[in-house]
């Protein structure tokens, strides 16, 4: 179909005029036109011809959709948008209005970034949130995994039914076995029923807490953000290096004031026997059993522990 404006610019020439004419019936009869009449018979073909230019763009818009390029590539006015016509009575007459209507393609991009606006990971391979997941594939990497999966979705279903408990899960195992990958499908799921998130690698993490002891400002963000999200996970733990001021008045502090009030996750290497005496030595003041334990109280009333077994399964996508 010829532009408008082309078919407008040349008015001056009889036959164009007669082009005109017989672009402006096509139009009329094209068949989003003609349902549009039939729906709303008070609409009449004199107002209809008013805004010509709203039906010849609800036309071409809907033939770029009917032809879609990949939302990158829309070539209509509004990316990710199409003209939706509708007739409203102002004033005792009815007439036409044109709304932008997102497409399926931009709604869909529209909820993955509300999605991904209520994750925040640090430290974490950003791809293992935003890649999507497959619950069958999930099932069937590793049959000696499925009981640890099975429980991980029970507790997602949980949640999304009866709201966020207290409690959270530790899920430990030997290298490789997806546990990374299992809570970021977690976080995921729980994000789009609307809940936030943040997962924290630990040894980077802990490292990272040294800059922060001479900024403040930063340090408090930091722990602010770590307290008050909805679902926290601390990935790796017990694979970090320890220095009391982190044990005691970071990592003390937010699992402090999380107990009783939100659920925190944790994925690592040890059992929770385990945990504790790595979390009872430091660097610099060596073995504190008593500060393990005051940080295994906070910890373990506050999880259900699931152990994985399987494959190292590294060499895949995880």
């Amino acid at each position: 179909m010829e532009s408008m404006s082309d078919v407008l610019r040349s008015m001056s020439s009889p036959a164009l005029r007669r082009r005109s004419r017989d672009l402006e019936q096509e139009l009329l009869n094209h068949p989003l036109v003609l349902r549009l009449r039939e729906e709303h018979p008070e609409l009449g073909e004199s107002r209809l011809r008013l805004h010509l230019p709203r039906l010849y763009q609800m036309v071409e818009e809907r033939r770029h959709c009917d032809n879609c390029p990949g939302l990158d590539r829309c070539p209509n006015d509004f990316p990710g948008h199409y003209s939706k016509l509708t007739v409203e009575t102002a004033g005792g007459q009815p007439d036409l209005y044109e709304r932008k209507t997102a497409c399926p393609l931009q709604i869909a991009r529209d909820n993955q970034e509300r999605i991904r606006r209520r994750i925040r990971s640090f430290y974490v391979d950003e791809r293992l949130l935003n890649e999507g997941y497959d619950e069958i594939d999930i099932m069937g990497k590793d049959p000696r995994r499925a009981l640890a999966v099975k429980r991980l979705f029970h507790y997602i279903d949980q949640v999304k039914r009866e709201g966020l408990p207290t409690k959270g899960l530790y899920l430990y195992g030997s290298f490789g076995t997806g546990k990374t990958f299992l809570m970021c499908y977690l976080l995921h799921e729980l994000a789009i029923a609307g809940h936030t998130g943040v997962i924290v690698y630990m040894p980077d993490f802990m490292e990272d807490l040294k800059s922060m002891m001479t900024d403040g400002q930063r340090l408090k963000e930091m722990v602010d953000t770590l307290k008050t999200c909805d679902l926290l996970i601390f990935d790796d733990i017990g694979a970090e290096n320890l220095n009391p001021w982190a044990r005691d008045h970071v990592l003390g502090a937010i699992l402090n004031y999380r107990m009783n009030r939100k659920p925190t996750f944790y994925t690592s290497n040890y059992p929770l026997e385990g945990l504790e005496k790595h979390l009872s030595f430091t660097s610099k003041d060596g073995e504190e059993v008593y500060k393990g334990q005051r940080l295994m109280d906070r910890i373990t009333p506050y999880v259900d522990v699931i152990p994985l077994f399987g494959e190292n399964q590294r060499k895949t996508n995880y």
